[in-house]
């Protein structure tokens, strides 16, 4: 069954113009002009990864990005304005698992679709439930890589699928510093690393949010200032 893909964009040229690739490609495609119409087919359609810009007419989406993540975790790739820094930011910290800047080259928005998919569904598979599966145990913390799901204390922790992706790769990696570079490239595959990049010290940053982990005397994510980042070995 093809992948389904949410597409919203208000300008129609370039919503038209992500919809052709993706259909060439094999992907079905929910294509809206709007964030009010998108929602309604998110709360009906089971859709596998969201491509969203920033600049909406009725609600930002920055706003459409932070209601799907209420209730789903699949990939969500924003776009934004070519110097929209902040933009990046801010839809990195409200869930977005990576963005691009218009003006973009469809090609590389197809690339990264399938980077977000192939990682998305390797550790996300339909109707995992965990058992017997590969799970990762650390202080109150229980990572069921199969599952795609991540206790703590035995409560569930809502994680994105690149946070995700970190805490596992720290969680396998305990007692080892891992530099961004690494992580960077371990999770986008192929991709280019600019070291000017903050893409993941601000995922890095919502993590240990929703970890609750202390900056000052961190119990899971240790930064190592100008090298990376440990989860210390027990």
């Amino acid at each position: 069954m093809p992948d389904k893909i949410l597409v919203v964009d208000d300008e129609m040229e370039i919503a038209d113009l992500i919809e052709l690739y993706l259909r060439n490609e094999n992907y079905t495609v929910f294509k809206f002009y709007s964030a009010q119409s998108a929602l309604e087919c998110v709360q009906k359609e089971e859709i596998d990864l969201a491509i969203l810009d920033v600049m909406l007419p009725d609600i930002s989406g920055f706003a459409l990005c932070r209601k799907i993540r209420e209730t789903h975790a699949y990939p969500i790739i924003m776009l934004t304005a070519k110097d929209g820094e902040m933009d990046k930011v801010n839809g990195l910290t409200l869930g977005a698992d990576d963005y691009i800047t218009k003006p973009f080259l469809p090609l590389e928005l197809i690339a990264r679709v399938k980077s977000q998919l192939r990682r998305y569904k390797k550790y996300n598979p339909a109707g995992a439930s965990g058992d017997g599966r590969d799970v990762v145990f650390y202080a109150d913390l229980e990572l069921d890589v199969n599952a795609h799901k991540c206790l703590k204390g035995g409560a569930p922790v809502p994680l994105t699928p690149t946070e995700f992706s970190i805490l596992r790769i720290l969680l396998q990696n305990q007692g080892k510093v891992v530099g961004a570079e690494e992580l960077f490239h371990q999770i986008w595959q192929g991709e280019y690393y600019n070291k000017r990049s903050n893409t993941i010290t601000v995922h890095i940053r919502h993590l240990q949010e929703k970890l609750n982990d202390s900056m000052d005397q961190p119990k899971y994510i240790k930064t190592i200032w100008g090298i990376g980042y440990q989860i210390e070995a027990r």
